[in-house]
Order: structure tokens, then sequence, then C-alpha cells
């Protein structure tokens, strides 16, 4: 592991990685799409042949009935938030591996991972796995191209989908050691683009169809 990228690892945050440990544990038992939906009841609905008047309209409510003694939905506690945090960075980083590099192999995911963590501890660049991968989603500007062409919207191959949520977490426990193999690159493209910006920074290897690249002079913070 080179001197930067141990330097890289050292800075991340270890309450991270080490909750990362319930990533892993999804991914163990089946990695099922992580999915997030807010607690509701269900609602019965009468359904009436003719609208009601308004002038029948009554609200009919128990006599116990206290306004003041509804109890409001209690916030979240710090271990459940964080918990919540850890799955959508689990998330954000096993669709990067997805989208950019189903296919590809352990190696193509490493290839990928690798870049967002160099951002991640990067100045120019949020300071997560969600921030980096979503940087500038639904717009022009976005920096993963899946997060504003739609691809997102399209059923995902369930066997890629199992193994990119499995190298995820396993890369976020540790289990995986990221080498460097990109050379302490922030970008990157398919073999069959070349876009402007690659002009400006410097090459640094091929895996698989992917070119990675560095900055020309260090910028990271």
């Amino acid at each position: 592991m080179t001197k930067n990228l141990r330097l890289v690892l050292r800075r991340a945050d270890r309450a991270l990685i080490g909750a990362g440990m319930l990533a892993l544990a999804v991914a163990a038992t089946g990695c099922a799409a992580i999915r997030y939906y807010p607690h509701t009841e269900e609602l019965a609905t009468a359904i009436h042949p003719a609208p009601v008047p308004a002038s029948r309209v009554t609200l009919a409510l128990p006599a116990s009935f206290d306004m003041l003694s509804v109890v409001p939905t209690p916030k979240p506690s710090p271990a459940e938030m964080a918990k919540q945090q850890i799955l959508a960075e689990h998330r954000c980083l096993a669709e990067a591996l997805y989208y950019e590099a189903r296919g590809e192999g352990v190696e193509g995911q490493e290839a990928i991972a690798e870049v967002v963590i160099h951002r991640m501890h990067d100045r120019n660049f949020p300071h997560t796995i969600c921030g980096v991968v979503y940087q500038g989603a639904g717009h022009r500007g976005c920096q993963f191209s899946f997060t504003c062409d739609g691809e997102l919207n399209e059923p995902k191959s369930r066997y890629a989908w199992y193994e990119a949520q499995l190298v995820a977490a396993r890369i976020m426990t540790g289990e995986i050691q990221l080498h460097d193999i990109t050379e302490d690159a922030v970008n990157f493209h398919a073999v069959y683009v070349q876009p402007d910006w690659a002009n400006h920074m410097v090459r640094t290897i091929q895996i698989g169809n992917h070119i990675f690249y560095r900055w020309a002079h260090s910028r990271a913070s």
C-alpha cells in the first residue's frame, strides 16, 4: 500500500468502518436491496356512493381524547441515526460499483471504490461516500453518469447487484484492503470516450474498460 493511500485510510472515519459490519451482515444474509420506508399506519377509507354534504360531516373523537396528550414521534437515537447513515453509505458505494464496474470483476470494482475514497479526502469533493457519488445528481454536471441519465430507474441484474453490495461491504469493513492500484486517481472514463478534462490530468492506469487519472499537481487537502 502506498504511503498516500495509507494516510487516506487512516484518516477515514473509524466509526464508519466499524459500523460497516452491519452492511456486511446485510450482504451476507442475501444482499436484499436496502430500502427505507417511513413508519406509517394502515388507513381505512370508507367509500360512499355519493358525497356527504358538508353540513352532515361530524368529527367523532373519544370522550377521553386530549389534544395535549398526543405523543410526538420520537427522534431517532444517535445509534439508529448512525445505523441509517452506514446503510446509506453502503448502498451508495454499492451503486457506484454496480453501475460503473459490473462485469469488471472485483479488481474493476475496487478501482472505482478507490476513486470514491480518494475524492472523499480531496478538498474539491464532498467528504462522504454518498456526497461523492451523488455530487451534481440530476443535473448535467453530475460526477457519476448513472445519477443523472435515468439508469437508476432500470431494473438491476440480481446477481451483479448482489456482488456489488458484497464487495462494497467487504471494502467498508476492511476485509478487502485497497492498495491504490489506481495511483491516487480521482477521475476515470470508459475506453470508448475521450473527455476534455483528460487532457489536463495525468493518466495512471487502465483497468478493464476504464482509464484512470490523477491531478497533474497535488490538490488533495
